[in-house]
């Protein structure tokens, strides 16, 4: 079927098994190449407060004979349902299935031989203990990570106070939100109504992001500690991260060169865990979405990312 960003890019619901809130679905869009076919094919997954919309990201891939898709994850943008809380696991491994299904799509009915798997922020976390899961079993062929949600980015001592009470938030009951506030520095740097140069959905992916869950909370940092202890992802891995990260609530023009929301030395840090073969590239003037950033940075992501594909993934490769 058709989907909201035009007739270019053609929707599939797949259906995944109930859960705790009832049914659930996710949404595989695919955006088919303009170029001769190389055989590979990009898996996008998005972010918290996040889905697929970065249209300019699938037209790189398909002008190169790139076939590329972008999945919205259970609960998140297309895949929200109306009884669902928004963003909500109890383990980012529930996300697993959803991965598994539109790579087989990807595979087995597209024909796809190269599979590329591109994560940004929380889907970047993911992607990498998903990729880790299917080693060995040929279904991945790299994974390019943006800006991947690592670890948290607090104070030393609120990442061990998170650690120690991971047990008692992931039993409290499901809609229980952490007080932690609400930053729109982010958001209204890249939204055009405010003053960024992109449209997306605000119902979708709102400026202020979505409530912070104590049980997600907890999903996270166990997946996060799960990364930190070594994982070994059989392919190659890009990581890709800003030069520079900035704490901030409320806008400033300086959010548009810096990560806002993650600390790009944690990112840094952490990559080397997620595999025996990872590049770490650091991108002056890049903000947190790396390919949503402002010129040239976002120039330098694209590059970045040409450059390490045609290094380690020719086509048919």
């Amino acid at each position: 079927m058709s989907d909201v960003l035009g007739p270019d890019y053609e929707l599939t619901v797949l259906p995944m098994a109930d859960d705790y809130e009832g049914e659930v679905v996710a949404s595989l869009v695919r955006r088919r190449a303009t170029a001769p076919a190389t055989g590979r094919a990009v898996l996008y997954v998005h972010g918290f407060t996040d889905y697929f919309f970065q249209t300019h990201l699938a037209d790189h891939f398909a002008a190169q004979g790139t076939d590329f898709y972008g999945l919205d994850l259970r609960k998140y943008g297309r895949s929200l349902l109306p009884h669902q809380t928004r963003g909500f696991v109890r383990s980012v491994t529930e996300y697993f299935p959803e991965i598994d299904e539109a790579v087989r799509i990807i595979r087995e009915e597209d024909g796809h031989d190269t599979v590329i798997l591109n994560a940004h922020s929380t889907g970047g976390l993911i992607a990498a203990l998903w990729a880790d899961r299917v080693r060995g079993r040929g279904r991945l062929q790299g994974l390019v990570l943006n800006s991947p949600f690592f670890d948290l980015n607090v104070p030393a001592g609120l990442r061990i106070a998170a650690d120690l009470l991971r047990g008692p938030l992931s039993r409290l009951p499901v809609r229980t939100v952490l007080p932690v506030g609400v930053s729109t520095a982010y958001g209204t740097s890249l939204h055009r109504e405010h003053h960024g140069e992109w449209e997306f959905d605000l119902e979708w992916k709102p400026v202020g992001g979505f409530p912070v869950h104590a049980a997600w909370l907890a999903a996270v940092r166990r997946a996060q500690r799960r990364l930190h202890g070594g994982l070994r992802v059989d392919v190659p891995v890009l990581v890709l991260c800003a030069e520079k990260g900035l704490q901030m609530r409320d806008f400033t023009p300086e959010a548009q060169g810096a990560d806002t929301v993650l600390d790009p030395e944690h990112i840094a840090r952490w990559s080397t865990r997620v595999g025996g073969h990872v590049t770490c590239v650091r991108v002056p003037g890049g903000m947190h979405d790396l390919v949503l950033s402002p010129e040239p940075a976002r120039k330098r992501v694209f590059e970045e990312m040409d450059r390490w594909i045609g290094c380690y993934l020719s086509p048919g490769g």
